[in-house]
């Protein structure tokens, strides 16, 4: 399993998301408190952000603890659109940059907190790793976000025992589904972030319930529950 975190809103520093809050990323790689599968996730991390209309990416096969470059960056980095992510590596799956989230087809980025067969994955040269998740994020962005809950829910009626928590953003859109794990959502006065679970104590945390599609667009929040659902 991994942990993630996305935000639309008004322009922070991926420091003030990702290093800064006191139950935040960095400490979920080496202490989650809602993580259903794995103790801690130190097989690599990544950050993503955009830049205008561009994303960009930070990656690593190393503890996110461990990365003092980062933590010294961090805090310049401003953008109004973050996707970050800490991985727990499935057994057999490599560790290496490629393999960490967010992963990107030049538009959205995109991480998923999960496992999933790679038999019920169709190949794809546009895969940045070998790993499930990598092959999870070319499917779905061959096929487009528009269909990302009915691609889901088609690849978690595949593989029955798949975890498929996927959390995706453009820019403008941030859109995540729920899918075998947790997810909360916080809406705050500047903008919205969905984690895989909270950072902080706030109480307006809102837990997302499994098998739903969550749209943030224009400060809107909209669910949505998946085909599948039960």
């Amino acid at each position: 399993m991994c942990r993630h975190l996305g935000w639309l809103g008004e322009p922070t520093t991926v420091a003030a998301l990702v290093l800064d809050p006191p139950q935040g990323l960095l400490v979920q790689s080496y202490a989650p408190r809602r993580q259903k599968n794995g103790l801690m996730n130190a097989d690599g991390w990544g950050a993503g952000f955009f830049d205008g209309a561009t994303p960009r990416r930070w990656r690593s096969a190393a503890p996110l603890w461990g990365d003092v470059s980062f933590a010294s960056v961090a805090p310049a980095l401003r953008s109004h659109c973050v996707v970050a992510a800490v991985r727990s590596a499935t057994i057999g799956m490599p560790i290496e940059p490629s393999a960490s989230a967010p992963f990107s087809d030049g538009h959205w980025l995109l991480s998923h907190n999960g496992v999933v067969d790679r038999a019920v994955l169709p190949p794809s040269a546009a895969a940045e790793s070998t790993v499930d998740s990598a092959l999870l994020a070319a499917l779905i962005f061959d096929r487009g976000l528009d269909a990302l809950g009915d691609t889901v829910a088609e690849v978690g009626g595949a593989d029955p025992n798949a975890r498929l928590n996927v959390l995706a953003a453009n820019g403008s859109r941030l859109l995540a589904t729920t899918w075998g794990d947790t997810l909360s959502v916080l809406r705050r006065p500047d903008g919205v972030a969905v984690a895989s679970e909270p950072y902080d104590d706030d109480p307006a945390w809102q837990e997302v319930p499994d098998r739903h599609l969550v749209a943030v667009e224009a400060g809107e929040i909209t669910l949505t529950a998946l085909r599948g659902h039960r």
